[in-house]
């Protein structure tokens, strides 16, 4: 059922329980990035469990995520392309990161299995780009000895929507690739050379299941629960990783919150020998002022609870929780920054 749910469109995405509601329960909405989606339907399902709480959050990509929450028409944003400290400021907003994840190339090529094929940052940028065209192009072949690769046109899939997932992905993109970054560059849409798009990450995984010979980009849980191949990536001290926990933990390991102003890090082309190279985290976008303190409070609560109790949960889609340390320091922001319309602290 979960798998079906990955490969929806991404519009109207609820993320409710079936029962476990109370007459006093609080209906709590946000909408945002396709990033998060799979931790965070997981989260809400048990979460309304527990609490009787229903989160409804649509996942539309990040671009709506932070205009929605921008208009008030949401009591939280989601965005994978953190917003820059004056647009925080203009729009009153608070940010901080929920979770931490990868993103991944992912490829359907008939005998070509999970993990298995090769990149560097640079042949990916050039088949992005429309210049590697087919599958046994010489830059692939050889970074692949012995691998049978088709002598057939390859199909680029990227995002059509405005996409945090996108941003990393261009970033990426720009930071390995001087081509790249002169041509196209980076942002949460761009203007691609080649390909087609595909509504969140659901529907380029949708996507690249149907179409041979394909290459698209997805946070990995839509690669991993969706039994979509992926492929290996040299990172920046030249070795070649396999997407997991591990090595997206590896590249988050010095993350230094403190140090960007909205705690909005770019994790892409970290140091470390098992790093991988396309890491992120997700965040999550609130009002400082609200008009609704005892909802406020509950979103609140929610992503509290989160940390605190489902940290399991997001290991087992291959997220990195965040570090306890760090989720204390966005409690204390919460303490500090977020204030009801009379002045009085939201949190705790």
């Amino acid at each position: 059922m979960f798998k079906r749910m990955l490969v929806q469109c991404a519009t109207g995405l609820t993320l409710m329980a079936a029962a476990g509601a109370t007459a006093f329960a609080a209906d709590l909405t946000g909408a945002g990035a396709s990033f998060p989606y799979p931790i965070y339907a997981k989260w809400a399902a048990k979460y309304q469990e527990v609490s009787g709480h229903r989160v409804n959050y649509q996942s539309i990509g990040s671009g709506g995520g932070q205009q929605q929450i921008i208009a008030k028409t949401v009591d939280f944003g989601a965005s994978d392309d953190p917003m820059k400290p004056d647009a925080l400021q203009e729009n009153g907003l608070i940010q901080f990161p929920a979770v931490v994840g990868g993103t991944v190339p992912v490829l359907n090529v008939e005998g070509i299995q999970a993990g298995q094929l090769k990149l560097t940052g640079p042949v990916l940028a050039d088949i992005f780009l429309g210049k590697i065209k087919k599958w046994n192009d010489p830059a692939i072949a050889d970074l692949n000895p012995g691998a049978e690769l088709p002598a057939k046109g390859i199909v680029v899939v990227h995002r059509s929507d405005g996409s945090g997932t996108t941003f990393g992905w261009t970033n990426y993109l720009s930071q390995v690739s001087p081509a790249w970054k002169e041509q196209v560059g980076q942002g949460k849409a761009v203007k691609w050379p080649t390909g087609q798009g595909g509504k969140g990450n659901e529907g380029v995984a949708a996507y690249v299941r149907q179409l041979k010979n394909s290459i698209g980009y997805v946070e990995y849980a839509y690669a991993h629960q969706n039994g979509l191949a992926w492929a290996q990536l040299q990172n920046r001290e030249g070795q070649f990783v396999q997407p997991s926990q591990k090595t997206f933990a590896a590249a988050a390991a010095h993350a230094d919150w403190s140090s960007a102003p909205g705690m909005g890090l770019v994790l892409n082309n970290e140091p470390g020998a098992e790093s991988w190279p396309v890491t992120a985290a997700t965040f999550i976008l609130v009002h400082a002022k609200q008009e609704d303190p005892k909802k406020a409070h509950e979103v609140l609560a929610f992503f509290d609870w989160a940390w605190r109790e489902g940290a399991t949960m997001a290991s087992e889609l291959d997220y990195v929780p965040l570090p306890d340390a760090v989720t204390q320091q966005i409690r204390d922001l919460w303490t500090q920054k977020i204030r009801g319309a009379d002045g009085a602290a939201v949190w705790p």
